[in-house]
């Protein structure tokens, strides 16, 4: 298979003192599903952010398709083309109606043109069941209705990779199912993805592989089946085992 993202020795700290990752090694195949777990404050959305650009690191190399793109003169308007990014907050424009915030990527940035960006659009909101609602508001919208249209605003840019940091944090159970279907019929359609979540059952159905975080540092990898049946590690063993004492899986 082939590479399409690389993180070597990945370090980022703050304030020149708190290390928030230290030493990360990380690959992702074309049409692979790498879902990280971990507890709370271990890195694993700053992981994310550092690959989008979002965050500076401090040492260690990201390449992308063969290209190191965490040299300092990394044109991060035009990565994120490629490095799409869904985040827990929905981040829509709130004086934009959902048309209008799904085109202002592909038309403002990609220099696309209109009739072509919106027919991908209508096509994309059909798709996860939003059509209907291409004028309304954000304020209209239910929360999983805001993180559908944040994932058809990242799928417009037409990326080869998406990042996805807890995308159903804030929802209730059902809106959590509309947007987890969403993500799972990406998977089969081969999208390259990375996701930080704390769903396990999603995690268990979604991945191909599973990257256990703790500390800032990688504990274990493996693919999710045998991650979820037999963990190599104590710190994933206890980790998993509050889940199934709390029911989530």
């Amino acid at each position: 298979m082939e590479t399409l993202l690389e993180v070597k020795n990945l370090k980022k700290f703050y304030n020149h003192q708190h290390m928030v990752l230290n030493g990360i090694n990380f690959k992702i195949q074309k049409s692979e599903v790498v879902v990280i777990l971990g507890p709370s404050g271990c890195g694993k959305s700053t992981f994310l952010r550092c690959l989008n650009g979002l965050e500076n690191i401090q040492d260690g190399e990201i390449i992308f398709n063969g290209q190191t793109i965490s040299s300092p003169k990394t044109n991060w308007n035009q990565i994120r083309q490629k490095i799409g990014m869904v985040f827990q907050s929905y981040d829509l424009f709130p004086h934009m109606d959902v048309m209008e915030n799904i085109l202002l990527g592909p038309l403002r940035v990609q220099k696309r043109q209109k009739a072509e960006v919106s027919k991908q659009a209508l096509s994309l909101l059909r798709r996860v069941g939003l059509e209907s609602k291409q004028h309304a508001y954000p304020r209209e919208l239910s929360g999983g209705q805001k993180q559908r249209v944040a994932i058809v605003r990242a799928l417009c840019m037409q990326p080869e990779i998406i990042l996805f940091d807890e995308v159903t944090a804030s929802l209730d159970p059902e809106m959590v199912k509309e947007v987890l279907e969403v993500i799972l019929e990406l998977a089969k359609e081969g999208m390259s993805m990375i996701i930080v979540t704390h769903e396990m059952k999603f995690a268990q159905a979604v991945a191909d592989r599973i990257v256990f975080f703790d500390g800032g540092v990688i504990i274990e990898e493996n693919n999710a089946k045998d991650f979820f049946a037999t963990p190599r590690s104590q710190r994933a063993k206890k980790f998993l085992d509050i889940f199934k004492f709390l029911g989530g899986f």
